[in-house]
């Protein structure tokens, strides 16, 4: 479980799991320290997939499903075992939602609550452009990454570190193009979900989200653009309101 999971701070007394998934082209090192923020009533454990990190040697994932399959098998004990909720930023996101489709079509499992962060709605202009990266120049992406943010500029300055980050990023997107995204399920789930966006971002049609559950909803847009979570403040705000709607939730 090690290499799929980062778990540096196990809370065996936690009421709750909170599994956090990183954007595409992304890897551990952000949602680490979310690990030891949280209260003990929380126990964070952070997605890493094949092809990065301690796994660079892997080979990377071929589709979605292969990807769902080995998060489940490596949580699914953990999951049957305690309430838990899935944060997904970006590409995390909808990770995060296929396996939850997933956890329930197969184990009749459901999260507490989803929180979907900088993700565009899947028929939104924003999502559809992903489909279309293949065809994006390098020089044209690396123009695209920066716009976004979350990237150190000296990182994009460096031609080794662009190469890795590239590839990584294009492998993700081929993922993500595998799942059936015409058939995101409308009121499939019961628990809540909460939806963030960085204010910088117009039209990402993250309401769209709101339809796969009869739970509650939120639609929150905080400062910044994509990468609005990297800001202390945002942070800090996203940290309290995970805890404060766990606190809440039924668990």
């Amino acid at each position: 479980m090690d290499k799929v999971i980062a778990r540096p701070y196990k809370r065996p007394n936690a009421l709750c799991r909170l599994i956090c998934f990183p954007w595409a082209g992304g890897n551990c090192s952000f949602f680490i320290r979310w690990c030891e923020a949280f209260s003990s009533i929380i126990e964070v454990s952070v997605i890493r997939l094949a092809g990065r990190e301690c796994r660079d040697t892997e080979p990377f994932p071929e589709d979605m499903a292969e990807v769902v399959n080995e998060i489940t098998n490596a949580l699914l004990k953990d999951l049957q075992e305690k309430p838990f909720a899935l944060f997904g930023h970006s590409f995390g996101s909808f990770v995060s939602y296929a396996l939850a489709v997933h956890l329930k079509e197969k184990h009749g499992l459901e999260p507490v609550h989803m929180f979907f962060s900088g993700s565009y709605g899947p028929h939104s202009e924003y999502f559809h452009l992903m489909y279309k990266l293949p065809e994006v120049e390098d020089s044209r992406l690396l123009e695209l990454i920066h716009t976004l943010g979350g990237t150190p500029p000296e990182f994009l300055q460096n031609e080794q570190i662009t190469k890795h980050l590239l590839r990584v990023l294009k492998e993700d997107q081929k993922v993500l193009v595998t799942y059936p995204w015409h058939d995101v399920r409308k009121k499939y789930f019961s628990c809540d979900l909460t939806c963030f966006n960085g204010s910088d971002e117009k039209n990402h049609g993250s309401e769209a989200w709101i339809a796969i559950t009869s739970g509650d909803t939120s639609i929150y847009s905080l400062p910044g653009n994509h990468f609005y979570l990297m800001e202390p403040s945002n942070e800090t705000f996203l940290i309290k309101y995970i805890t404060k709607c766990i606190e809440n939730s039924d668990i």
